[in-house]
């Protein structure tokens, strides 16, 4: 037997290791989400022998008026679509900018942004709650938004730059040479040949939103405002802990990146590519 033979092999079987060790959470987790608390309880979800299995903790989860996953579902949509689409706008026309054009202070804008990325959320929180209080946003969606929004801006453009640096210039000027605008170059031509990178940008950041529990249990205090992260708090109980419920709750959580990021995969991995190699 040849050594590359016996190399793929081991390396077959150390990736599905890693593979089977990665999943096995994600299993037990789904398996407690569909059978019931006593069930789970007393043997475990890896028992599969004699196993009841039903979608009552789906429904509760979703449906029962004290933890109402759904009216966190929408909240989280009505927070998460705009705080991805606004910074990846914004951070496309910025990173552009810098990338094409030469203006005053251009490094240190660049430099700026590279800084911003590196402040943790917690040194933003106290000046950020006070700021929402004075402009009345406080407890609102709407200044959840503002907040994702801005923090999303840095990152974003911070990759989107790299990406647009390793875009050939003939056809942007090809374009100019015909009479096109710098708008309409940027609009008609790089936009649609950065769709991976937007893509994976977009995604990313919504995954990052939708995710947030930090922020919003700083900024949201009514509960009708709470997101979906918020919302599976409460499926905690003061006394015991219904395993059951609390997973399904967690799998309803984590089901829209993941259909996410499985429409997207082709555009989120060609982009990771692209700012690789210009890394």
């Amino acid at each position: 037997m040849r050594k590359s033979t016996i190399r793929a092999i081991i390396v077959n079987i150390v990736a599905w290791t890693i593979g089977f060790i990665w999943v096995l959470p994600f299993i037990g987790l789904f398996m407690t989400s569909v059978r019931p608390y006593s069930e789970v309880v007393l043997k475990g979800w890896w028992s599969i022998i004699g196993a009841h299995f039903t979608l009552k903790n789906y429904y509760e989860a979703l449906f029962n008026p004290f933890y109402n996953l759904a009216r966190g579902y929408m909240n989280s949509f009505i927070v998460a679509i705009p705080s991805t689409i606004i910074p990846v706008f914004v951070a496309a026309l910025i990173a552009y900018a810098i990338s094409r054009f030469s203006f005053p202070l251009k490094s240190y804008l660049f430099l700026t942004l590279v800084l911003i990325m590196a402040v943790p959320q917690q040194m933003s929180v106290i000046p950020l709650f006070f700021m929402l209080r004075d402009m009345h946003l406080l407890d609102t969606l709407q200044g959840l938004i503002l907040v994702h929004s801005s923090w999303g801006i840095a990152w974003i453009a911070f990759l989107l730059k790299n990406y647009f640096d390793m875009l050939p210039r003939e056809v942007e000027e090809a374009a100019r040479v015909d009479g096109a605008s710098d708008l309409q170059v940027f609009f008609k031509i790089v936009l649609p040949l950065s769709l991976p990178a937007l893509a994976s940008a977009a995604a990313i950041q919504f995954t990052w939103v939708w995710s947030d529990f930090f922020y919003a249990l700083v900024f949201l205090i009514s509960p009708k405002n709470y997101v979906v992260t918020q919302r599976i708090a409460f499926m905690k109980g003061q006394f015991y802990v219904d395993w059951g419920l609390l997973s399904a709750g967690s799998i309803l959580a984590m089901l829209v990146p993941l259909i996410l990021y499985a429409v997207l995969q082709k555009y989120f991995v060609r982009g990771m590519v692209g700012w690789t190699i210009k890394g």
